[in-house]
């Protein structure tokens, strides 16, 4: 089953979502990616995907708030969502885990490989 387990990647940096789509290409998690929160909640949406890999500083629709829909709505509480951000403030941390993500990563403290380790955990 995880095999076939749906990953969606929100990121609106353009250098990081082209590493992150080289790297889950090698594996067989079916990949969306969207730029922008807005586009990441229509995604979440229509991918329902098994994990997001969610960044929190983006254009329209930032990170707490696609977090904050995805809790307003039951439809969609499915997802383990694991914040991936260069915001490393404890209150951050704290308000998104309340708000329902799974982990939160400050993208300086962690490889590409720890990141596909944690999709894996969360994939099925």
């Amino acid at each position: 089953m995880a095999g076939n387990a749906k990953v969606l990647v929100v990121e609106d940096d353009p250098f990081l979502l082209k590493v992150y789509q080289s790297k889950l290409k090698d594996t067989s998690y079916q990949c969306e990616f969207a730029g922008d929160g807005e586009e990441g909640l229509a995604k979440i949406k229509s991918f329902q995907p098994q994990v997001v890999l969610l960044d929190l500083v983006m254009p329209k629709l930032d990170g707490f708030g696609v977090l904050a829909a995805v809790k307003s709505d039951p439809t969609l509480t499915q997802a383990a969502i694991l914040v991936l951000t260069n915001l490393s403030q404890p209150e951050d941390r704290d308000k998104c885990l309340q708000l329902g993500a799974k982990e939160y990563m400050v993208k300086s403290d962690v490889s590409i490989q720890d990141i596909l380790a944690k999709i894996q955990q969360y994939a099925v």
